[in-house]
This record gives C-alpha cells, sequence and structure tokens, in this order.
C-alpha cells in the first residue's frame, strides 16, 4: 500500500531517528575522514584512493586496521566499492577490532549507487554448453524439448563439489538473472496427490486412507512410469501433516499395481490426499529453466532460461557466509548485492548498531542474513528474495534477565523465500527478547512469515499476502507452545489475500498450544479463512481489528484442558521453571504469569475479545468454543466479549474496492464503538527513504487465495 507519499517519507525520517536514537555519524551522512575505495580492476598494493583502487575488501580492511594502529583514523571511514561482480571462495570476516565507534562507524558501500555484486559462486561461459549428445540421455529426456536442452561436464572444468541433494542443507544450485532455477520436478507447478496407502496386516496388505507406519501408496497419474530409470530421484512432500514435509526417494515403482514404494517411512506415516511432487529427474526436464545435475557423472543438463545469455548462469559454491561480522560494532554494509552462495548470505554475531542497509540479499541457499545475538542489530531497507529458507533469523536479549535485545527488521521488501526447505522458514524469525519488526512488505511463500518465541517483540505497520500458500494447519504469524512467552504486540499490520488451503486451513495470527500475552490491535484482515486463532491460551486480546470478509474472525478453544500435552510435569512446567516465573523480574513485568500455580494453569484465562468490526465475515461468539472452561472454581474470568460491531453494510471505508480500508470520520464504526480507535492505515508497509534499496517497489498485482495449488 503506496498511499500517500509525502507522509511516508515524513514518517520515514522520523522512523530512523527512532531506530538508531544516538546520532551515529553514518545514520547522518556524515562525511568520511578515511575513503578507501576497492574495484575489480585495481590491486591491492595500491595506496587505495579512487585513482589508485585496491582489489579485495580483505586489503581495505587490513588497511583500516594499520591506519588506526598508527592513530590516523579521527572519524568516519568508508570503504567505497566500485562497479562491478566480486566472485567470493571465502567469507569476508570482520571482527571487533575492525569495529568503529558512535561517532566515528566503518561502512562498506557501493560507490554512488553502481552495481556491485558479491557472488559466492561463479559463472558458466556460453561456451561450456553444448548440445546433448548421448544417445541414453537424449532417450531419457522429453522428445519436444531434446533440441533445447544443453549439457555441461562440470567436472571438465574443475568442479567436483556438488553436495548432497537436500532440502536445506548446502548444495550445488544453479541461478540467473536473480533467480534460482528450478530443479527438474513435476508437475512443474504445484503439487500432485497421493492415493490409497498400503498397510500391511495379519492377513496380509489392504488399501487405506492413511498409515503411521506406511511408505506404499497409490499414484493417481501415469507420470511415475518414466522414472523407473531416474537413479536420484527424489519426492518432495506433506505426507501425513499439513505442517511437516519431507524429502523421500524411491525404492520401487510397481507400474502394474501403480504403486510406489519410498525407501523410509515419512515422518508421521502417510495419508491418503496429501501433496507431494517429484524432483531431481533428467525425465522430467521440460520447461525453460529447468536444470538437472547427474552427480556421479558431472554433468549439468539445462534449459536455458530466457535471460539467457544476456543474462549469464551461476552456479552456488561458498558455503560459509558470504559477510561474517563477528563481536562488531557500528559498522554498516550498504547498497551492495550479495547472491549466489550454498550456506548463508550474511551472519551478524554480537556487537551493537551494526546495520545491513539497502542492500539487494538474493539467490541464497539457506538463510538470508542472521542476527545472532548483539544489541541494536538490524537490517534495513533491503529486497531479500529467492531465499532457499528464513529470510531474517533474529535472537537477542536476555530472558533470565528481560533486557530487550532491540534488533530489528524495518523497511524491507521479502518474497519468494523458504524455496527449499518449505515449512518452518518464514520471512522473519525471532528469539529472545524485545526486537521490532515493522514496515516490511511480504509475500509469496509456502509457510509462515514471521514466527516468534520470546517476550516483548514489537511486530507492527508490516503488509502481508500470499504466503502459507503449499502448507495447511499454519499461521501468516506464528507462536506457540510457551506460557511464558508473553508481552507482544502485533499491531497496526494489514494482512490479506491468504489461500484457505486443505483441511484445517490456515490462520492469520496463529496463537498455538496455549500461547499466552499476546496483544493483537489496530490490524486489518481482509480476505482469509481464521484471522485469529487462540489455542488454549491466557492472557491475550484482541482488540480493535477489522475482519473483511472472512470465515471465521476470532476462534477461541480450551485444548490446554482437554490435552495430555499439558498436564503437570509435562514441558509447559519445566518452562516456567527455567525462567523463575513467580521471581523478579518476571513476577514483576508479568503478574498473571507469577500467579499462574495459583489458578488452573491450562485454563485459557484472562482473554478479551472487545472492539473489533467484522464486516462481510461470519462472525461466531469464540465463547461457544470454551463452555468446558466456564465450570465454577476455575479462577478469574476467562474470556471477555463486547463492543464487537458485525455488519454486511459498508461500515465506511475511503475505497473498499481498490483495498482502501481506512475509515471515514463519519463511519458508522464510530457510533457504534465508542472507543473505536483509527488505524493508521497510511503508515502501513514500506517507505521510501535514502536507505531503501529500491523505490517505487515492484508489485505483483495479483492475488492467490481463491486459486490455491493445493485444492485438487
Amino acid at each position: 500500500m503506496y498511499l500517500f507519499q509525502s507522509f511516508r517519507i515524513y514518517f520515514g525520517l522520523f522512523l530512523l531517528v527512532c531506530v538508531f536514537s544516538g546520532g551515529c555519524a553514518f545514520h547522518r551522512e556524515t562525511a568520511p575522514s578515511v575513503q578507501l575505495f576497492v574495484a575489480v580492476d585495481g590491486n591491492d598494493g595500491n595506496t587505495g584512493t579512487k585513482q589508485q583502487p585496491l582489489a579485495s575488501l580483505e586489503a581495505a580492511r587490513d588497511r583500516i586496521r594499520t591506519l588506526r594502529q598508527s592513530g590516523n583514523i579521527a572519524g568516519p571511514v568508508t570503504v567505497w566499492l566500485r562497479a562491478g561482480t566480486y566472485y567470493r571462495t571465502r567469507p569476508f570476516k570482520l571482527a571487533e577490532q575492525d569495529s568503529g565507534t558512535c561517532k566515528a562507524p566503518v561502512t562498506y558501500r557501493s560507490y554512488k549507487k553502481e552495481p556491485v555484486h558479491l557472488i559466492g559462486g561463479n559463472r558458466i561461459p556460453p561456451e561450456w554448453c553444448k548440445p546433448v549428445n548421448d544417445p541414453n540421455s537424449l532417450s531419457r529426456i522429453p522428445e519436444m524439448v531434446r533440441g533445447n536442452v544443453l549439457t555441461v561436464k562440470l567436472s571438465d572444468h574443475g568442479i567436483n563439489n556438488y553436495g548432497e541433494f537436500s532440502m536445506g542443507g548446502p548444495m550445488f544450485e544453479l541461478f540467473c538473472a536473480g533467480k534460482r532455477l528450478p530443479v527438474a520436478r513435476w508437475p512443474n507447478k504445484g503439487w500432485t496427490h497421493i492415493g490409497q496407502i498400503v498397510r500391511e496386516g495379519p492377513s496380509g496388505s489392504e488399501l487405506v486412507d492413511e498409515n503411521p507406519q506406511g511408505k506404499a501408496f497409490l499414484y493417481l497419474d501415469d507420470r511415475p512410469e518414466r522414472w523407473r530409470q531416474a537413479p536420484d530421484i527424489a519426492l518432495h512432500g506433506f505426507w501425513f501433516y499439513g505442517w511437516m514435509e519431507e524429502y523421500c526417494k524411491i525404492s520401487d515403482i510397481d507400474t502394474q499395481k501403480k504403486l510406489i514404494t519410498l525407501d523410509h517411512v515419512p515422518g508421521g506415516g502417510i495419508k491418503r490426499d496429501q501433496w507431494f511432487y517429484a524432483l531431481n529427474c533428467l525425465e522430467e526436464l521440460d520447461v525453460p529453466g529447468e536444470w538437472y545435475l547427474d552427480r556421479t557423472q558431472g554433468v549439468l543438463y539445462v534449459i536455458p532460461p530466457p535471460e539467457f545469455p544476456e543474462h549469464p548462469l551461476l552456479y552456488s559454491m561458498l558455503e560459509e557466509p558470504l559477510l561474517v561480522l563477528e563481536n562488531t560494532s557500528h559498522v554498516m554494509v550498504r547498497g551492495i548485492t550479495l547472491e549466489v552462495t550454498r550456506g548463508t548470505g550474511i551472519v551478524i554475531g554480537g556487537g551493537k548498531e551494526n546495520c545491513v542497509a539497502g542492500c539487494i540479499i538474493r539467490c541464497i541457499g539457506t538463510d538470508a542474513v542472521v542476527i545472532d545475538h548483539g544489541n541494536k542489530n538490524g537490517v534495513l531497507g533491503c529486497n531479500l528474495h529467492n531465499i532457499g529458507c528464513t529470510a531474517l533469523r533474529i535472537t537477542g536479549g536476555n530472558r533470565s534477565t528481560l533486557e530487550p535485545g532491540e534488533n530489528y527488521a524495518v523497511n524491507n521488501h521479502i518474497h519468494h523465500y523458504a524455496q527449499r526447505r518449505k515449512v518452518y522458514q518464514p520471512a522473519v524469525r525471532l528469539y529472545g527478547v524485545g526486537h521490532h519488526i515493522a514496515h516490511n512488505l511480504i509475500h509469496d511463500a509456502p509457510h509462515q512469515a514471521i514466527a516468534y518465541d520470546g517476550n516483548d517483540h514489537l511486530i507492527e505497520y508490516n503488509e502481508i499476502h500470499d504466503v502459507v500458500l503449499d502448507s495447511a494447519d499454519a499461521g501468516v504469524m506464528y507462536t506457540g507452545c510457551n506460557w511464558t512467552f508473553r508481552g507482544n504486540m502485533v499491531r497496526y499490520n494489514f494482512i490479506h489475500h491468504i489461500p484457505h488451503g486443505p483441511g484445517l486451513g490456515t490462520v492469520g495470527i496463529y496463537l498455538d498450544d496455549c500461547a499466552s500475552s499476546t496483544t493483537i490491535f489496530g490490524n486489518i484482515f481482509y480476505s482469509m479463512l481464521n484471522p485469529t486463532f487462540i489455542g488454549g491460551g491466557r492472557d491475550n486480546a484482541i482488540e480493535n481489528n477489522i475482519f473483511i470478509e472472512c470465515e471465521t474472525p476470532v476462534y477461541m478453544d480450551n485444548r490446554g484442558l482437554r490435552w495430555e500435552h499439558f498436564r503437570p510435569g509435562g514441558p509447559m512446567y519445566d518452562q516456567l521453571k527455567e525462567v523463575r516465573h513467580d521471581q523478579p523480574p518476571w513476577s514483576i513485568r508479568y503478574p498473571e504469569l507469577a500467579r499462574i500455580l495459583q489458578e488452573i494453569p491450562q485454563a485459557p484465562l484472562g482473554n478479551k475479545v472487545v472492539r473489533n468490526v467484522s464486516y462481510k465475515s461470519t462472525w461466531r461468539d469464540p465463547e461457544t468454543y470454551c463452555r468446558q472452561t466456564s465450570s465454577k472454581n476455575i479462577g478469574r474470568p476467562y474470556l471477555q466479549v463486547y463492543d464487537n460491531f458485525v455488519t454486511d453494510e459498508d461500515p465506511g471505508f475511503a475505497d473498499a474496492a481498490n483495498i482502501d480500508f481506512r475509515l471515514k470520520k463519519d463511519s458508522m464504526v464510530y457510533s457504534q464503538i465508542q472507543d473505536f480507535q483509527p488505524i493508521p492505515v497510511e503508515k502501513i508497509g514500506p517507505y521510501k527513504d535514502a536507505f531503501r534499496a529500491t523505490w517505487p517497489l515492484e508489485r505483483d498485482k495479483r492475488s492467490s487465495a481463491s486459486n490455491t495449488h493445493l485444492e485438487k
């Protein structure tokens, strides 16, 4: 939502002041006292001036160390990278001695926004690519594309390390024009479904709908008959649960019985109508961009994408991070593209006030950025996409003392992540205490957008759409399974166009398995199944939200009273002991938690659903889900429900047809709910400022909510 740009520019500057309190120099664009230049045609024996640039980041780092030891650094330091592609065979590492200070920070950045690429791999020259002429390989490739397939004998060029084919480990991959190229697969998009399952019984085998020990099932299409010669084909499936995936190999295909037998029993077993696809199969190489690697022979097969040869084919090699900041402070990395790795893009380990700003981080093998503790470290104004696993993984703060980490992810555009490992690899994963996630645009992913463990996180002003595309019984935002995760605030977010999915479907903000003390305030939910879900937790608030065309705006249950998992002696009780919940500072910060053992811990006490607007949604009183908690002597009231306004008449939106859900000043909501607070819609989403990697952001106008490919 990119309305009201003048306001956003002002608000963006205001936010920077808030995020970067203390007036550090690189946030004020202070002229550097020391400048060094690095260029692809430079020389590490040069002086490092613009006219005589260095060739490597390491040389610039070491030059700064020398200058600092001699006392020749009095202010900010900037290392300018000139345009070009810098192929990395090892991480660029900064240590504590490479830190700046608040008034003399160190910045590594592109010069005048010149395109700078750090690449953890290399290019495949077009002259390496040859037509396929091996008869056996040609017989396996679909006839209609045989003339389009190119092959490269990687082993002839010294490329012999391919890694193990896996969901999330380091392995050889192919990229072009800023996108991950798909491994040859079927179906090319979406999934196919499982037929009946084989179960062995006393009287022989039988076909059933599910089998927790099953590894054989009927296939529903003739396609698997082509795979009998495929030695290393993998099946990637959600075999039993909509939130659990696994790779399996095929041990046998019986074309007479139309039966596939896997090489092992997947976690949970197999269930009918679950979904999977086949990949890593030469027989399924049939669309531009797809590739297959024969790891035994070291031969790559690829149908070039349309961008080739204008854009080169790039292959990943580096298994370590491209960039490591270990215990540094006051270091900024700005305006650089980091891409094409087998492992992580950037790791910030400890330190304080380090910032990755205005960068493009893409085509990453596993996680894009990991912030591992430290204080006030963050990612600002970046574009992160085509990520193998999680985009941003943030840890910090002290749960014993409840001291906040204050790490952050602000004003980022995050999309097409979790491309290899599908579930529990969100755009942002939070651990610890007191992090800030704001003004991000997140979309196009198979599972969660934001997941959080811990306390006192602030998640606000984010726009999220078209996530949870491949999974079920899953949430756009998720936390769960711990009474001590408290004080979290989710406010002023716009979550829309979320597919329903099969089975138990999808949830907007999913407080799973007795998750407690999250405040859900002032959010807008549009076109989805279950916007909010309290799974037996305590002291949660759903307040001042707007639900638009949703199936069940608020769901709540009392599973803690019914499920063995929450009984005394279980993990939930152990977690209370870990943090000393009834002693300061915990007992002071969270008095409701301090007395939990004096009440009935499993009961969903203290929740409230108040002052919400439900428009063209099926409002169901959440109290009906919790009848069993109404027994006497259960403690304080378990639920407050009041001042919720339900209507099928437009309550006074500015322009609902164009999804502008600001309320007009004369909206009937203000007369129906006296204390309803206006939602600052104009602030939601990314904003333009000096640190933004690109502007305006490119947006995909389509929404997939009514067209989920999981439907049969």
